[in-house]
C-alpha cells in the first residue's frame, strides 16, 4: 500500500475512534445510512455562537480595514434584528447576496442564516439577466447588494417587489429603490444574537450552478449538510497533518501565526466552506481581496504574514510568473492549494521552487457537495501528480459505467458519490432531482477512476463544463444566448486546453441563410450579454451544418478536431 495513503488512513482511523472528537457514527437521513461525525454541530447558529469566543482576535483584514470578531458578530447581530424587524424576514425566507468581496457579505450571511432563513449566494460576476434570475427563482424577499450590483439590479427588483440593502454605496449616490447599508441597521446597532429555534434538516443555502440546458438550478443544503462538510475539512485537514509531521513541523517552525488570504469568490464553495467557515471556527485571520490582483496580493502576503493561500491554479501560476515575486518577502506562505481539479503540473513545480518547505494539496468536491470530495496534501500531493486525492471520511464514491455497475480500478466510470455533505435537493427542479439523485447516491456527471492505491483521478466530464481559471463555464448558457442574434442559426461552445487559464471557450457559428456579420458583431453581442468570465475567446463562423449524431447532438469532438488545430 502507498506509505502516504497509509499514513492518511492510520490518521483518521486514530481521530474517528469512539470518544474521540471526530468520532463517526452511521445515521439514517430520509431513509439513507450515512457515515457521519458524532460530534459535528447541529446547526450554523451553533458554529456563530462558538465562535464569538474568539472574542477581540483579529477576524477580517481588508483595504487597511480590520476586524475582530466581536465587531464582525456585532454587525451581523445588528443585520439579523433588522431583517426581522424592518423587513419581517422569518424561518424559510429567502434572502440573497449580491456583491464582491466585502466584510458585509459575510455579516449578511451570518445574519440571515442564524434566524432560520435561506442565504442565496448570486454569482457577482455575471450580468444583469443572471443576478435577477438567482433572485427571482429563489423568490427573495431581500437582496444584500454592494453599489455596482444595485446599479445592474434595482429596476428588476423594484418590478419583483425585493427589497435591496446597498452596501459600500458612494456618497454621491442616490439610492432610488432600497436603503443604504448603515440606514438598514441604524435602529439595531446594539442587537443581541437571534433566538430563533433552528432544526439540523431545515434549509440554510441556496447556491445556483448552471446545469447543461442552460438553466441555472439552485442547490439547497441543509444545515446538517454545511456543519458536516466544515467537520470534514477539519478532520481531513488534521489527518493529513498528522500523516505529514516533518512538513507541518517545518511549516510551524517559521514561527508565524496561521493567517489565511481570500482571494477566491464568496459565492463560490471555494472562498465560503473552505476558507470562511474553517477560519471562522479555528479563530483565524483572513485577509480579504476585493478581486484576484497578483501585484496587491503580493502586498498583503508581505504585509501581513500570510501563511495559507488557496486559489485557482491560474491565480497560483500568476503568482509564480509575475516578476515581482522576488520582490517581496513571501517567506511566511507554507499552505498552498486549490480544488476542483488535479493541479497543473507547471504549477506544482513552482509551488515547490518558490515556496520553502511548500505544504500543498489539491481536492475535488463539487457545490452540491458542499466542496467535499477527495482530498491530499503534503508527501501523497508531491508523489500523486494528476490526482485529487483520497475520500475523506465520510465520504463513499463508486466509479460506474453508463448501466450504473460498478467497474474495476484503473477503468473510467460515471464518479458517483455519497455523502452527508450532499444537498437535499434542486430548488422546485423534480426532473433535475430525480435524474440526479438515486438511494442516497449523486451523480457528479464526472469521469474518473481509481487507481490501485485508492487515489482518484478526473479524466473527463460527461456535462459540457469548462473550467477557466477556477471558474465554472456552462457552455449551454453561451449556446442559448448567442443563439438570440437574430443572424445565428446554431451555435456550439466547447472547451480548449490552455497552459495558463486551465481551459478557454470557443464558439462555432453557423448563420442564418443569406445572414453575415461584420467580423465584430459577434463579439460585441457576446460582451453585452453575457458574464466577463464566460465570454468565448474564439468565436468561428462556419457555413456547413454543426455536424450531429442520429439522435441530434452535435459532435463537439469533431468540432475540436476540425478546428483546435487552427486556433
Amino acid at each position: 500500500m502507498d506509505e502516504s495513503k497509509l499514513a492518511f488512513d492510520q490518521s483518521v482511523a486514530a481521530l474517528t475512534e469512539a470518544g474521540c472528537d471526530f468520532e463517526l457514527i452511521h445515521q439514517s437521513i430520509d431513509n439513507v445510512e450515512y457515515t457521519v461525525y458524532k460530534n459535528a454541530p447541529q446547526t450554523l447558529q451553533e458554529v456563530y455562537f462558538a465562535a464569538t469566543a474568539h472574542g477581540d482576535s483579529e477576524f477580517l483584514i481588508y483595504q487597511g480595514e480590520r476586524w475582530t470578531f466581536n465587531t464582525f458578530f456585532q454587525q451581523a447581530w445588528s443585520l439579523a434584528d433588522a431583517l426581522n424587524t424592518k423587513h419581517h424576514i422569518a424561518p424559510g425566507d429567502r434572502v440573497g447576496i449580491a456583491m464582491r468581496n466585502y466584510p458585509e457579505w459575510l455579516s449578511a450571511f451570518v445574519a440571515i442564516t442564524s434566524i432560520g432563513a435561506l442565504a442565496v449566494p448570486i454569482n457577482s460576476w455575471g450580468t444583469e439577466r443572471d443576478l435577477l434570475f438567482a433572485a427571482r427563482d429563489s423568490e427573495c424577499k431581500t437582496v444584500f447588494c454592494d453599489q455596482q450590483r444595485h446599479t445592474l439590479m434595482a429596476a428588476g427588483l423594484a418590478e419583483s417587489s425585493i427589497k435591496p440593502v446597498v452596501a459600500r454605496s458612494s456618497p454621491s449616490s442616490t439610492i432610488e429603490f432600497g436603503e443604504t447599508f448603515e440606514g438598514f441597521i441604524a435602529d439595531s446597532k446594539d442587537a443581541s444574537p437571534p433566538k430563533v429555534s433552528i432544526d439540523s434538516e431545515d434549509r440554510a443555502l441556496i447556491m445556483y450552478t448552471s446545469g447543461t440546458t442552460g438553466q441555472p438550478k439552485g442547490a439547497v443544503s441543509t444545515h446538517r449538510a454545511l456543519c458536516q462538510a466544515i467537520m470534514n475539512f477539519e478532520c481531513t485537514g488534521t489527518a493529513c497533518a498528522m500523516a505529514n509531521p516533518d512538513l507541518i513541523g517545518a511549516m510551524f517552525s517559521k514561527g508565524f501565526a496561521p493567517s489565511q488570504m481570500l482571494a477566491v469568490p464568496l459565492f463560490h464553495v471555494s472562498g465560503l466552506h473552505a476558507i470562511f467557515f474553517t477560519a471562522l471556527r479555528a479563530g483565524r485571520k483572513v485577509v480579504m481581496m476585493y478581486k484576484w490582483d497578483t501585484h496587491s496580493a503580493l502586498q498583503l502576503i508581505e504585509q501581513e504574514r500570510i501563511t495559507i493561500l488557496s486559489a485557482a491554479p491560474s491565480m497560483l501560476l500568476q503568482l509564480f510568473e509575475s516578476p515581482e515575486f522576488d520582490q517581496h518577502d513571501t517567506s511566511s506562505l507554507s499552505s498552498l492549494g486549490g480544488g476542483g481539479s488535479a493541479t497543473p503540473a507547471k504549477v506544482a513545480v513552482l509551488m515547490r521552487e518558490k515556496v520553502k518547505d511548500m505544504y500543498g494539496g489539491t481536492g475535488w468536491g463539487m457545490t452540491e457537495t458542499n466542496s467535499i470530495g477527495t482530498a491530499f496534501t503534503g508527501q501523497a500531493f508531491i508523489d500523486n501528480p494528476g490526482s485529487v486525492g483520497f475520500c475523506h471520511a465520510t465520504v463513499e464514491v463508486k466509479i460506474c459505467d453508463p448501466n450504473g455497475h460498478e467497474v474495476t480500478a484503473g477503468k473510467p466510470g460515471r464518479i458517483w458519490i455519497k455523502t452527508p455533505t450532499v444537498i437535499s435537493e434542486y430548488w422546485r427542479r423534480p426532473d433535475a432531482n430525480a435524474k440526479s439523485f438515486r438511494d442516497g447516491w449523486f451523480d457528479s456527471e464526472d469521469i474518473g477512476y481509481f487507481d490501485s492505491k485508492g487515489y482518484l483521478y478526473l479524466s473527463d466530464r460527461a456535462k459540457d463544463l469548462v473550467i477557466r481559471g477556477g471558474e465554472n463555464i456552462y457552455p449551454a448558457e453561451i449556446e442559448a444566448v448567442l443563439c438570440e442574434h437574430p443572424a445565428v442559426q446554431e451555435v456550439a461552445a466547447f472547451g480548449i486546453a490552455d497552459e495558463k487559464l486551465g481551459e478557454q471557450v470557443v464558439v462555432v457559428v453557423v448563420l442564418k441563410s443569406g445572414a453575415s456579420l461584420a467580423d465584430d458583431a459577434l463579439k460585441n453581442f457576446a460582451s453585452k450579454n453575457l458574464a466577463a468570465f464566460t465570454i468565448p475567446s474564439r468565436l468561428i463562423v462556419v457555413e456547413e451544418a454543426l455536424p450531429r449524431n442520429p439522435a441530434g447532438k452535435v459532435l463537439k469532438h469533431l468540432l475540436k478536431e476540425t478546428h483546435y488545430k487552427n486556433l
